[in-house]
């Protein structure tokens, strides 16, 4: 992927690692589209960064995908990057005699059906680039659950499937597919707490690590990964997955 020159779209980009890509992207001399469902921030955005454009943009909502679409055709007919960032994740007790499918339902709908849409919506404007660049956030949670977030990794684990297959079809096409798959990041994704979680990595140090592997071209498969996160990646290759399966989620 080249890191300037491009006109990008970033959904899911008015927090946490969305913004910060949007962010680090901008200063490196792209064009830069935020898209995201909460305005205000979209408008606090673009306030701070001249020459970032904000939309609006409810992945739930099929006719504001649609609007979307269409305004970035007739505006930024030169797009060749689609960030597909947008997602969702809450706790689920299985075992709680009130449990229902409500929440799994809605991470379903932004975490799968989302990135399907805004592909599918986005994808004929990049088949016309000479270069261009398709990535979704996963997350290391694909290959070796947490249990009390099933269907939040159950969505990033369909990801990491659906990615192989898209990169396998467009292989004819000049699309990268890149998947990636954060651990778990100082942002706001399961509640406030996380924020400043001491135990979770800082948001600023991942993107920071995030553009480097994207300038080096450091991403195996198109999976951008942290190291420390390999042996989770490969933990049944490697015979390790019930130990650290037990360590994750422990009884």
């Amino acid at each position: 992927m080249k890191m300037s020159g491009n006109t990008i779209l970033i959904t899911g980009s008015t927090s946490g690692i969305g913004r910060k890509l949007a962010e680090a992207f901008h200063d490196r001399g792209n064009r830069v589209i935020v898209a995201g469902r909460r305005q205000g921030l979209l408008d606090e955005i673009t306030v701070a960064r001249p020459g970032m454009v904000g939309m609006f943009l409810d992945l739930d909502a099929p006719q504001s995908l649609a609007r979307l679409a269409d305004d970035v055709g007739a505006r930024f007919p030169d797009l060749n990057v689609l960030i597909a960032n947008a997602g969702i994740s809450r706790a689920e007790d299985m075992a709680a005699d009130d449990w229902n499918a409500a929440d799994a339902e809605a991470i379903v709908q932004t975490n799968i059906l989302g990135v399907l849409r805004v592909t599918a919506a986005i994808l004929p404007m990049l088949k016309q680039q000479r270069e261009a660049v398709i990535m979704a956030t996963s997350s290391a949670l694909a290959f070796l659950p947490r249990t009390d977030f099933p269907a939040y990794c159950a969505s990033k684990a369909f990801l990491h499937s659906w990615l192989t297959s898209l990169r396998h079809q467009l292989r004819k096409f000049p699309i990268e597919v890149l998947e990636l798959s954060p651990p778990y990041v100082q942002t706001e994704l399961t509640g406030a707490q996380q924020a400043t979680d001491p135990r979770a990595m800082a948001l600023e140090a991942y993107v920071t690590e995030v553009m480097q592997m994207l300038e080096r071209g450091n991403h195996t498969r198109g999976e951008l990964l942290l190291d420390r996160d390999y042996p989770r990646r490969w933990a049944e290759r490697d015979g390790n997955y019930d130990v650290m399966f037990a360590a994750m989620n422990p009884t």
